[in-house]
């Protein structure tokens, strides 16, 4: 586990300091492999990307737009797990208004560093970066109405028991809504490791099924999980080919299996 967890502190601090000094932040969740990026591009509107520093939109490596999954309400407080160069967090910021807060958890100091100076020149009052891990939330128990995250939770190597830390984070009644990479049916292993080198945050990626599983037995209900970007293989067509393997013969085995997903759920 903390093998895994440094890999994942290197790949995304190298991805905050390319942000932090104007570079491109590399494709697949920082990976840098220069490939086609489905997963992390066009994400966001141009209202919202016009809202917050450039650098928080440089950052931004996740897999979707949690902020656009829910209604949020003046004055509620949001945790987003996992929050990086700080984007969602600052727009959240702007819809829970001034009497609101949002909190932003995240485990690698170069983010950290980026995201309170894109705090600084939003010159959002009602946000607090905390430093910590999705595993061991430092907040108390009822204390949030709402946790968004936008494709980190796949990359834990105990799901379960991130989203047993977010339901007990969240007041009852409390909503869950999160962006994260699903699979979608079987696929072989070494087939799947291969696709994982492309696609950084399709790593650890939980079947459907698993993911409305663990949240229920978390204590979650109103599950939803819903599919709505599904990955061509022919947009890895270039990396995979350039790691040896034969496209064309794959293609049926992984074709509409791996997908951006929006996850919903509420605590009663």
């Amino acid at each position: 586990m903390s093998e895994l967890r440094d890999v994942i502190q290197d790949k995304y601090g190298e991805a905050a300091r390319r942000a932090a000094t104007g570079q491109d932040k590399g494709g697949c969740c920082g990976t840098g492999c220069g490939c086609a990026d489905p997963i992390t591009s066009n994400l966001y509107g141009a209202d919202e990307t016009s809202a917050v520093p450039a650098e928080a939109v440089a950052a931004s490596l996740g897999c979707g737009n949690p902020t656009a999954l829910i209604e949020l309400h003046e004055g509620e407080t949001v945790l987003d797990l996992g929050s990086g160069g700080g984007i969602d967090v600052l727009l959240s910021a702007r819809r829970v208004g001034p009497s609101g807060k949002v909190y932003g958890l995240d485990m690698t100091d170069d983010m950290l560093a980026l995201a309170r100076e894109n705090q600084r020149k939003a010159g959002a009052t009602n946000v607090e970066f905390l430093r910590g891990e999705i595993e061991n939330i430092p907040l108390p128990d009822n204390s949030v109405d709402v946790v968004i995250s936008n494709c980190v939770i796949n990359l834990s190597s105990d799901k379960g028991r991130v989203l047993r830390e977010a339901f007990r984070v969240l007041k009852p009644g409390g909503r869950f809504a999160v962006s994260d990479v699903v699979v979608r049916g079987e696929v072989p292993a070494d087939v799947r490791r291969s696709v994982e080198l492309w696609v950084g945050c399709v790593a650890g990626a939980l079947q459907e099924t698993e993911y409305r599983a663990l949240l229920s037995d978390a204590g979650f209900d109103g599950i939803e999980v819903d599919a709505w970007r599904v990955y061509d293989v022919n947009d890895a067509r270039e990396f995979l080919t350039s790691a040896g393997l034969e496209v064309d013969a794959i293609a049926p085995q992984v074709e509409g299996k791996f997908a951006s997903a929006f996850v919903r759920a509420r605590k009663p």
